[in-house]
C-alpha cells in the first residue's frame, strides 16, 4: 500500500513540475515581444531604433550567461528560491526600463538585467522538468520549450493591448508585475528532481543513451562536447540572425513592402513552435542525433533559397519559415541531446556552458552582417557552418568512457 501511495506522490509531484515549469516558460517567453517597443523606445530616448535594438542582443547575452550559471544556484538554493528570485528580478528589471532615460540605462535594465533573470528561470526549470520524466524526454522539452514559443506570442498581443491603452512606462511596469507573478506561481509548484540512479548505457529501440554521468569536467575533455557545442552554436546563429532581421530581408531582398514583410513574424512564429512540438516529440521516438540532422538539412534549404534563387514572396516565406522550424526544434531537442550523451543528473550544467553559444549566436550573424556588409556574406557563412554541422552529426558517436568493467557494445 505504501508502494502506492509513494508512486502516486511521486507522480503528482512531477505533474506539478510540469505545470509549474509551463506557466514560469510562458512568462519568460513574454520577452520576445521586445521589437514592439523599439520604435517608442527610440521616441522618448532620441536614439536610432539600432541602438535601441541592441538591448535585445544584451537580453540574449545576459540570457545565455545566466543559463550557464543557474545549475550553481539550483545546488546551493533549489528549484523554487531560484526561479521565484528570478521573477522578482525580471519585474525590477522591467521597473528600471521604464524609468530609462538613457541607453546606458536601457543597456543595464532591459539588456542586462532581464536576461540574467531570463536566463536564470529558463534553463534551470527545463532542464529540472526534463529529470523528472526520463522516459519521454522529447515530449516533455517539448512542452516546456513549446510554452516559452507561445508566451512570445501571447505577450505580443498582451503587450500590443498594454501600449494602446497605457503609457510606455505602465506598460513595462505592468507587464514585469504579470510576468513576475505568473513566475512565482510557477516556482511555488516546482520541487527539485530526484538524483538519476547510475546506470551504464540503455538499451531503447531508438534513442541509445550513455547514462554514465559525466561532471562538466569531464565532459569539456570529450571531443564530442565541442561537436555539439559547433552545431549548437550553428543552429542558433542561423536562427537568430535570420529571425531578427526578416523582416529587412523582405523589404530588402523582395522587395516587399513594409506590411507585407512584417508577416514574417507571424510566419517565424508559427513555424518556431511547430518546430518546437514536432521535432521534440518525434525526438522520442528516433534517435536525437537523426532529429537534428533533418532540422540542419531543412535549415540548409531555407538558406540555400536565400542564397540562390531568385526570391519572390512564397519563396522568402518558405525559407525564414524553414530556418524557424529548424531553430526552434533543434533547441528543443538539444537538452535530451546532451543528457543521452553525457546524463542526465549534471545536465543543467553540461548544457549551461553548452548554452553560451545561443548568446554568441546572437551577436555573431550581426557581427558578421556589419562588417563585412550586408546579407549575403552572413548567409553564405552560415551555410558552410550548417554543412560542417551536418558532417558532425551524421559521425559523431556517444563517449565511450563508461563505468569500469563493463564492456558495453558500441552502438552505430
Amino acid at each position: 500500500m505504501s508502494d502506492t501511495s509513494g508512486m502516486q506522490n511521486y507522480n503528482r509531484t512531477r505533474w506539478l513540475t510540469l505545470f509549474g515549469t509551463i506557466i514560469t516558460q510562458f512568462a519568460l517567453g513574454s520577452v520576445y515581444t521586445w521589437s514592439l517597443f523599439n520604435g517608442q523606445l527610440s521616441q522618448k530616448l532620441d536614439e536610432p531604433i539600432s541602438r535601441v535594438a541592441f538591448s535585445f542582443g544584451l537580453l540574449s547575452l545576459g540570457l545565455a550567461i545566466a543559463s550557464s550559471v543557474a545549475g550553481k544556484l539550483q545546488e546551493r538554493f533549489g528549484v523554487k528560491k531560484v526561479t521565484m528570485a528570478a521573477g522578482v528580478m525580471m519585474a525590477v528589471g522591467f521597473a528600471l526600463t521604464a524609468h530609462s532615460n538613457n541607453l546606458i540605462m536601457l543597456y543595464l535594465s532591459a539588456g542586462i538585467l532581464v536576461g540574467l533573470a531570463d536566463g536564470a528561470g529558463y534553463l534551470m526549470t527545463l532542464s529540472n522538468c526534463v529529470k523528472w520524466f526520463p522516459e519521454r524526454k522529447g515530449m516533455i522539452s517539448a512542452c516546456a520549450i513549446g510554452a516559452y514559443g507561445l508566451g512570445s506570442l501571447g505577450f505580443k498581443f498582451i503587450c500590443g493591448h498594454l501600449l494602446a491603452v497605457n503609457s510606455l512606462e505602465n506598460t513595462f511596469i505592468i507587464w514585469g508585475v504579470m510576468a513576475m507573478v505568473m513566475i512565482i506561481i510557477g516556482g511555488l509548484m516546482m520541487t527539485d528532481a530526484p538524483k538519476q540512479a547510475a546506470k551504464t548505457v540503455t538499451f531503447d529501440e531508438n534513442n541509445l543513451s550513455n547514462s554514465r554521468d559525466f561532471t562538466l569536467a569531464e565532459a569539456v575533455r570529450m571531443p564530442q562536447y565541442w561537436m555539439l557545442a559547433l552545431m549548437f552554436l550553428t543552429a542558433c546563429m542561423s536562427g537568430l540572425y535570420v529571425i531578427g532581421v526578416a523582416k529587412d530581408i523582405g523589404e530588402g531582398m523582395v522587395h516587399m513592402s513594409a506590411i507585407t514583410a512584417a508577416n514574417a513574424v507571424t510566419v517565424i512564429a508559427i513555424a518556431n513552435l511547430s518546430g518546437r512540438l514536432i521535432l521534440g516529440v518525434l525526438s522520442d521516438k528516433m534517435a536525437r542525433i537523426r532529429v537534428i540532422s533533418m532540422a540542419q538539412v531543412i535549415s540548409l534549404v531555407g538558406m540555400s533559397i536565400l542564397l540562390f534563387s531568385s526570391m519572390n514572396e512564397t519563396l522568402f516565406f518558405i525559407s525564414v519559415a524553414c530556418i524557424a522550424f529548424s531553430f526552434g526544434g533543434t533547441i528543443t531537442v538539444y537538452p535530451s541531446l546532451v543528457s543521452d550523451f553525457f546524463g542526465l543528473n549534471n545536465l543543467t550544467k553540461n548544457y549551461g556552458l553548452l548554452y553560451l553559444g545561443f548568446g554568441i549566436g546572437s551577436v555573431m550573424g550581426s557581427l558578421i552582417a556589419s562588417l563585412f556588409g550586408g546579407f549575403v556574406v552572413t548567409f553564405t557563412f552560415i551555410t558552410v557552418l550548417l554543412i560542417v554541422s551536418l558532417i558532425l552529426s551524421a559521425t559523431i558517436r556517444l563517449p565511450n568512457k563508461l563505468e569500469q568493467g563493463h564492456n558495453a557494445p558500441q552502438h552505430a
